[in-house]
């Protein structure tokens, strides 16, 4: 069990607060979807959760202890970043054996049966790989680590369609094989609503929304047709995003519907249709 705590953490640079009294409860052996624009705080929060920088006020705590220079937790979590931190110089196999020193349950055999399976030359240096193969690299690394956290920063940076799709279908059976709390930051939002649980929305490095994705949906649908029927439609409802085109006009509404709901839209000829996860996160965000 690895239950993590963010305690109104804030994180200033200079002028500009990238994280502003956060407060987030993560339970355990779950996946979870760290969504946000650019600059809402999602890499400053991870790098907080791993000590690789720290708060200017609050704290983050892993099943009970403080994450700050404490070496015990930390060898619990294994953070997959954007950026490349690996000697460039090193050949990817070396790079495995060096992280089985720093994570003794990493499955060596595990990765390199992935490594064939990604077509990842193990022989290569890491500045030799192309931006997509340095993200296989690295995400192999992540999930043979068998760590009981795992953090992903845009895991999929340069991966094609295919590759793209391979890796979301290892990250679940590697979760359904061994349980672990998973942490997705990504901007590819509609490839990741199916598999994360939970969706964690940051904006202007505040926490806006924490939520099952299941949940999340149930309680938000879309409603279309002729703009001024929608406009009735609407009134008194918590409408968060509306998109026009000509005489037609949408609406996310961000409320479970109900039957008179689906009288009133039958009446004035609407269509009423599921909420998309992306479509929900850009009309929260906006």
């Amino acid at each position: 069990m690895k239950t993590i705590q963010i305690k109104g953490v804030s994180k200033v640079y200079g002028h500009t607060k990238a994280l502003d009294k956060v407060d987030i409860d993560i339970e355990s052996n779950r996946i979870y979807g760290l969504l946000g624009r650019n600059g809402a705080g999602k890499t400053t929060l991870l790098n907080l959760m791993t000590n690789r920088i720290f708060p200017t006020e609050g704290e983050v705590i892993i099943d009970g202890e403080r994450v700050y220079e404490n070496d015990k937790v930390l060898g619990n979590i294994f953070y997959m970043a954007e950026k490349n931190l690996y000697p460039e110089d090193e050949r990817v196999r070396n790079i495995y054996k060096w992280t089985k020193e720093f994570y003794p349950s990493f499955d060596m055999v595990y990765a390199e049966n992935l490594s064939e399976k990604f077509g990842l030359d193990l022989k290569k240096k890491v500045k030799s790989l192309s931006t997509g193969y340095a993200s296989i690299f690295k995400a192999i690394a992540a999930l043979a680590s068998n760590a009981d956290i795992v953090l992903f920063d845009e895991p999929v940076l340069g991966l094609d369609a295919n590759h793209r799709d391979m890796f979301y279908k290892e990250l679940i059976a590697n979760y359904s094989e061994r349980p672990k709390t998973i942490i997705i930051s990504t901007h590819l939002i509609e490839e990741v609503s199916s598999v994360i649980e939970e969706a964690i929305i940051i904006k202007e490095g505040k926490l806006i929304l924490k939520q099952s994705v299941e949940e999340l949906l149930s309680g938000a649908y879309v409603v279309s047709g002729e703009a001024s029927r929608v406009d009735k439609y609407i009134q008194g409802k918590k409408c968060i995003g509306i998109e026009v085109l000509g005489s037609f006009k949408s609406a996310t509404v961000f409320e479970a519907v109900n039957n008179k709901d689906e009288d009133l839209a039958g009446e004035l000829e609407l269509e009423l249709g599921k909420a998309e996860l992306q479509k929900v996160f850009i009309d929260l965000t906006n």
